[in-house]
């Protein structure tokens, strides 16, 4: 089974007798153990039976509840650029998911272009990065998907929930995509919700009733992603404007595809089609041939990607077709002075 079929059978768009009399009933169940070593764990750390790093400068987590798909990369770079306004040498901590060997994975790619000069450190030991990056000087530490990486203590625990699919299905891994159970959010300080734009007034309000019971309202804040405009591979950019109702074929290796398709179509593109390859996929020289022929058969007259894919591309241009990768910046649409007071206490 591979991951594509997997997210089908969790999400109940499979429904045969397969999915539904033997795979969902095996997940259920290893969902079940995973709980309770998922609580063990936590509980460990609750009752300091097991060492916390604290280091001497602020540690910013920014994580979620879920796996990937909440939009973690373009808020790393949001915080990097406010504390950088406030004067702050940044550094970047990460685990380097899926990174090939001896090379880096996607998000640092994109984050090196996104947040230029500013150190990150790749490393699953990530209380060894923070002790080296504070020695090259490094005044605030931005723990990247920490909020189970609870080794290192933190002065602040950001959370993102995706407002489409907050509970990630609403089972533990591996019969959904839950990292943690949903109580597990009173031990953070703040909770971004994201894509708001992408889901109704009822469920958004749901969605801020759940969470209510388990976090202040002052602790919470709403926001979405918004195209800025196209990149290509030798960082040429275009604004959205001159390209708005082209005819597009896109592709992606995201955990929220869906999303990406309907960022697309909000933003004015005409999506001919979306080709979705699993979470981190590297591509190859046949995957760049498979998308240019089925978009020059599609007639379109651009390929989109996202910036997260467009880093680990080489190719202006497939079967002839321009290649563009969407740039989105996060827009708050509440909350923001609630999270700049809470952050502007760090600095002072």
């Amino acid at each position: 089974m591979n991951e594509l079929e997997y997210l089908r059978i969790i999400s109940g768009q499979r429904q045969d007798w397969r999915a539904r009399l033997l795979y969902q009933p095996c997940l259920r169940f290893l969902s079940l153990l995973y709980r309770v070593g998922v609580g063990f764990r936590n509980r460990m750390f609750d009752w300091r039976l097991r060492s916390v790093r604290t280091v001497d400068v602020p540690v910013v987590s920014l994580g979620n509840l879920t796996t990937g798909g909440t939009g973690k990369t373009p808020f790393v770079a949001w915080l990097t650029q406010w504390f950088q306004n406030q004067h702050k040498q940044v550094a970047l901590l990460s685990r380097g998911y899926r990174a090939l060997p001896g090379e880096v994975n996607d998000e640092k790619l994109l984050l090196d272009r996104l947040c230029p000069g500013v150190p990150h450190f790749q490393n699953p030991d990530r209380c060894s990065s923070a002790v080296k990056a504070i020695v090259e000087g490094a005044q605030v530490l931005i723990l990247d998907d920490g909020f189970q990486h609870r080794k290192l203590a933190r002065t602040v625990d950001l959370v993102l929930i995706d407002a489409v699919c907050p509970w990630g299905h609403g089972y533990l891994l591996p019969r959904g995509l839950m990292r943690e159970p949903a109580a597990s959010l009173r031990r953070a300080d703040f909770v971004i919700m994201t894509r708001v734009d992408q889901c109704s007034v009822t469920e958004l309000d749901q969605l801020k009733q759940e969470l209510l019971k388990l976090v202040p309202a002052d602790r919470m804040a709403t926001a979405v992603f918004q195209p800025c405009a196209l990149i290509n591979v030798a960082d040429e950019t275009v604004p959205l404007e001159s390209v708005q109702g082209k005819r597009v074929w896109a592709f992606c290796a995201i955990g929220n595809p869906a999303g990406f398709r309907l960022t697309l179509e909000q933003a004015g593109f005409d999506v001919a089609g979306l080709q979705v390859f699993a979470d981190h996929h590297h591509y190859s020289g046949e995957d760049v041939q498979e998308i240019g022929s089925r978009a020059k058969a599609a007639d379109v007259d651009l390929i989109l990607t996202t910036c997260k894919d467009l880093v680990k591309l080489s190719e202006p241009m497939f079967c002839g077709i321009p290649v563009w990768g969407l740039e989105i910046g996060v827009q708050f649409r509440e909350g923001r002075e609630l999270l700049e007071r809470m952050l502007q206490g760090l600095v002072d």
